[in-house]
């Protein structure tokens, strides 16, 4: 096992420590800054037209990564970022079935002998307790994510907090940076010899459409013309900007969630400007073109009030003197939503748009569009759903700043790479009787492009299934649906299907992929099950 010190410096001399390394290296601090239902292309260095002026900030002075991964879906991608596991292996999630084993160890409790305290801020999604069950030092954990304006359920250090009331001025996004912000004065306080590892979990721009006035104001007028000038622009960036070499996807009107209301209970319930499938915009009415480009401003407000509560961070952290020590991923836990549905307080059609008394879904249209160039959307594992915009920003650690790595990653990865560069062993396992950890360090990458290795991807969420092995990728839709073959090298947009032309490599993979899954399952269901008291409470 090198020595932290030594890892580094067996980077390529890309990292180049601070002098601090040299003699007495000092352990970098970690911030992950993760976005809910964030299309690929929504921010401006992905090609996109939305203000995004931290976020960029980051890429500049950081790396983009081109082909990074979630698992399509919120819970089991938290899962993932929080253990270095797939979400199918320790059911760690409130979205994953099955036993949890009782070796199941979260990146807090990974960090915590190598000296770190740790800070929650934001949506959890985790069956387990932030302090108890996942070792988190202080967390702030919003439970109801139906309100933006007015939540009703929400924690302190796993204390109920008193429901929000509609004038007290609470926005989540901003309550959500005040007590990041909050947990790294204190640190910075009473903590300062200490390394720390703050996971900011932002539950923007996820639906409802929720978002401050003078936000949309700023957003009115710019998405007139459409999704479908917009998913030609963005693609142009895109390519332009060396993150792509595909073609764009077309629209598939005739692919949404099962789950969406219905045409008639959305015209019923949300008025006749909404429209339920991704179709071309031309087709669509005067009304409905209002109220779509309406419903886009909303979701671009929520992502620029997001960045700008990131800059607050940032500010907090440079403030403290931890900026140029701190590794910062950002990252997306899945694509775009093509969701259509009405929760909680409901919809009501006279509010004001994007206000707490509405209830808007971006929809599949819009959908297509933040996740230009790629296919589908949200809960799919096709690239649409799990490609993931992922900046990593270290001022002491990274010198080839702006630059774009290729390399293939996933949310995995992310846990076992903070491990590593905290001082700790990637290749041994959490816990007795845990298996070795399925992510790998991605820092190699942080000094060159294209040196990553590992054998495959595994992704499976509400039945639809994708093996990724090199640059070719079997990937199904739903229980029945049949298998697909790319090559991704030159078809991200999963346009050529060329499973008729390859039949034994697609009959290896499914093989590889149906082996994943049943050991997953069954060593998950062997294991000796976690104590209850590390649980959330209903």
């Amino acid at each position: 096992m090198l020595k932290r010190r030594d890892f580094l410096y067996t980077l390529g001399g890309a990292l180049a420590p601070a002098p601090a390394y040299c003699s007495t290296p000092r352990k970098p601090n970690f911030l992950v800054i993760l976005a809910d239902d964030m299309g690929f292309s929504d921010a401006g260095c992905y090609g996109g037209e939305i203000d995004t002026p931290n976020i960029d900030a980051l890429a500049r002075g950081g790396l983009r990564f081109t082909q990074g991964y979630s698992t399509a879906r919120c819970g089991p991608s938290r899962s993932c970022l929080l253990t270095g596991y797939y979400a199918q292996q320790t059911a760690a999630d409130i979205m994953t079935r099955g036993n949890i084993p009782a070796w199941t160890r979260f990146l807090p409790q990974l960090l915590k002998p190598y000296g770190y305290r740790s800070y929650h801020s934001g949506k959890w999604h985790i069956r387990f307790r932030p302090l108890a069950g996942a070792g988190f030092d202080r967390s702030y954990t919003l439970l109801d994510l139906n309100r933006y304006f007015t939540p009703t359920a929400h924690l302190l250090d796993e204390a109920r907090l008193p429901p929000v009331k509609p004038n007290d001025g609470y926005y989540a996004t901003t309550a959500i940076a005040d007590w990041a912000v909050k947990f790294l004065r204190e640190h910075a306080a009473q903590h300062a010899g200490k390394p720390f590892y703050l996971y900011l979990a932002f539950s923007a721009p996820h639906f409802p459409l929720h978002a401050l006035k003078e936000d949309i104001e700023r957003y009115r007028d710019r998405f007139a013309e459409g999704w479908d000038a917009v998913r030609e622009r963005r693609h142009s960036r895109l390519r332009q900007m060396g993150i792509v070499n595909c073609g764009l996807a077309p629209l598939e009107p005739d692919v949404w969630p099962s789950w969406n209301l219905s045409e008639a209970e959305l015209r019923a319930r949300v008025g006749p400007g909404e429209v339920a499938r991704a179709v071309p915009w031309s087709s669509l009415t005067k009304e409905q073109k209002q109220f779509q480009r309406t419903k886009m401003a909303i979701h671009a407000a929520m992502i620029t009030r997001m960045d700008w509560e990131i800059g607050r961070v940032i500010e907090q952290l440079k403030a403290m003197d931890a900026w140029r020590d701190t590794v910062i991923f950002f990252l997306s836990d899945n694509g775009a939503s093509a969701e259509l549905i009405i929760r909680a307080d409901g919809h009501d059609p006279e509010a004001e748009p994007g206000s707490a008394r509405s209830h808007l879904c971006l929809g599949p249209g819009w959908s297509s569009a933040s996740n230009t160039p790629f296919r589908l959307h949200k809960s799919w594992v096709h690239e649409g759903g799990i490609a993931s915009p992922w900046i990593v920003h270290w001022p002491a650690g990274i010198q080839d700043a702006g630059a774009l790595r290729h390399d293939c990653c996933h949310f995995i990865d992310v846990p076992v790479t903070l491990l590593e560069l905290a001082g700790g062993d990637p290749l041994r396992a959490p816990a007795e009787g845990a298996p070795p950890f399925s992510g790998i360090s991605i820092a190699p990458a942080f000094g060159r492009d294209r040196v990553l290795k590992r054998e495959c991807l595994y992704f499976n969420h509400n039945n639809n299934r994708a093996l990724r092995v090199g640059d070719w990728k079997l990937v199904a839709a739903g229980a029945d649906g049949p298998w697909e073959l790319y090559n991704l090298a030159r078809d991200r947009a999963e346009q050529d299907n060329l499973i008729s032309k390859f039949p034994d490599r697609a009959e290896q993979l499914a093989a590889r992929w149906k082996q994943l899954d049943d050991d997953f399952a069954r060593r998950r269901e062997a294991s000796p099950p976690v104590s209850p008291a590390l649980l959330m409470r209903p």
